[in-house]
């Protein structure tokens, strides 16, 4: 097996932005509007990752355990804020419960990964940030998910929800349903991805470690780990977060605020 990945250069590399062309007709024959956001959407990907590899290369340049706990703490924030302004509805309680089941599924699972299935010191940057992103990566989506589930579906049901406060049923008991909903909501595309990998699909993870001359079982266990790591830590967080976010939402009067 070839163990070098093949070097592409700038202009081969630009060429990829011409299949941005494909998508502006379509959304131009299509007539959605939305093609100021692709192209800001498109510099913006390739700036902040251009970013992030120079920083990536100097931090594995120059290893250091405070690099490691900085860099896994600003993707920390940044999943937490990107939540926040996802859900703009959520009370100051209901952020906080975000912020810390976020946070602290994230840092359990991705430990739990390191120290227990790979083995490493979890200060080693080429293994926990790359990590670590994918682990918090999908617990914002999960949680974001799960949120705008939870809220929509008690939005479009208030006069149901209504009635039943009415009727003297708690909030608790009225909300619980909503929250577990939501929860399947958030773990749909995981477990759906779960589902196609292998037959429809060869996961990104496993993709890259192949081209970087990783084999192919190596790169599948390593797979199968990180996805059951991934769903774990969207099932955790966005299960804290809906059921303790939710109590948030009922004041002294027995009432619901959203």
């Amino acid at each position: 097996m070839n163990s070098s990945i093949v070097q592409i250069n700038l202009l081969q590399f630009a060429s990829v932005y011409l299949l941005l062309i494909i998508i502006i007709v379509i959304m131009k024959k299509s007539k959605v509007d939305q093609t100021k956001l692709l192209v800001v959407a498109s510099i913006r990907m390739s700036v902040q990752l251009v970013l992030a590899g120079l920083i990536l290369t100097y931090i594995f340049k120059n290893p250091a355990w405070y690099f490691t706990v900085a860099y896994v703490g600003a993707m920390a924030v940044f999943s937490i804020v990107r939540a926040f302004k996802r859900s703009p509805w959520l009370n100051k309680k209901f952020k906080i419960v975000v912020a810390v089941s976020l946070a602290g599924s994230g840092v359990f699972v991705l430990l739990f990964f390191i120290i227990g299935v790979v083995g490493i010191n979890i200060f080693n940057p080429q293994y926990t940030i790359p990590l670590g992103g994918m682990i918090f990566g999908n617990a914002m989506t999960g949680i974001t998910l799960g949120l705008k589930s939870f809220h929509d579906s008690i939005y479009s049901q208030r006069s149901k929800v209504e009635t039943l406060l009415n009727l003297g049923v708690t909030p608790k008991k009225i909300l619980a349903p909503f929250s577990n909903s939501a929860l399947e909501t958030a773990l749909l595309p995981t477990m759906n991805s779960m589902l196609g990998m292998g037959l429809i699909s060869l996961p990104g993870m496993m993709t890259g470690q192949i081209l970087s001359g990783t084999l192919p079982m190596t790169a599948i266990l390593y797979q199968i780990a990180i996805m059951i790591s991934v769903c774990t830590v969207v099932c955790l967080a966005s299960f804290i977060t809906l059921n303790l976010g939710s109590r948030t939402l009922c004041n002294k009067k027995n009432q619901i605020e959203l």
